[in-house]
């Protein structure tokens, strides 16, 4: 009788992952992605050091706390390249810079005059002009991109970037009306940062407009994203 031959049975692959694990990591942040989160955090702290005017500045962060969620939401969605990451995360920065002097009172004159000497011209503050011609040329790109990486062409991906650029500006400049409305008049004067100037919102949407036609222009020239 003839003894049965035990055959070597393969031990498992200590490099062999589960499809399911391996799938995991995935919706971690990559590294990269992770130290530009950390520091904006720190930014953010750090405009927190001896707050002016606490409860308008917690007001404007109020919608960084949304775009941020909404930052790490496309992220795990869309998986961002680094380089679109940090470009909502410079806009954010912007907007945490002008949210400590409540937009109005951003003392970059006299950051300009202690780095070159040159005396600060005075008038009107506008730095808000600043984040509303950020907003576009920053966001833009990275719209534009997302959509090229789908499929779309080069001008539709303009041209819907851009859309997306205008109809948010728009609701953003109704929730500062409907702030305003609901505020003192110097509370929602501070807020707004309209400066005296009856045509505020309009020069912030054409600015944002402008901002998002040229970003969107350097995203769509740009080679297509590989597949």
């Amino acid at each position: 009788m003839s003894t049965p031959s035990l055959e070597r049975v393969p031990s498992p692959d200590p490099t062999a992952v589960p499809a399911a694990t391996r799938a995991a990591p995935a919706r971690r942040l990559p590294r990269g992605h992770l130290v530009a989160l950390l520091v904006f955090g720190a930014i953010v702290a750090v405009s927190w050091w001896r707050p002016l005017w606490p409860a308008e500045q917690a007001l404007h962060h109020s919608l960084t706390v949304l775009a941020v969620a909404g930052l790490l939401w496309a992220q795990w969605r869309l998986r961002l390249p680094l380089s679109s990451f940090v470009l909502v995360l410079a806009f954010l920065t912007l907007h945490t810079v002008a949210a400590r002097w409540i937009y109005s009172y951003v003392p970059y004159e006299q950051w300009w005059h202690a780095l070159t000497g040159a005396a600060p011209s005075g008038g009107r503050n506008h730095f808000d002009r600043l984040v509303h011609f950020g907003y576009g040329l920053l966001l833009a790109p990275v719209l534009a991109r997302a959509w090229r990486e789908r499929g779309a062409g080069r001008g539709r991906a303009w041209l819907q970037a851009v859309q997306v650029i205008v109809s948010t500006g728009a609701l953003y400049e109704l929730f500062e009306w409907g702030i305003a409305l609901g505020l003192a008049p110097d509370a929602a004067e501070a807020y707004n940062g309209q400066q005296g100037d009856p045509w505020d919102a309009h020069k912030d949407m054409a600015l944002a407009v402008l901002g998002a036609a040229f970003g969107a222009t350097v995203a769509a020239l740009r080679p297509p994203p590989r597949t």
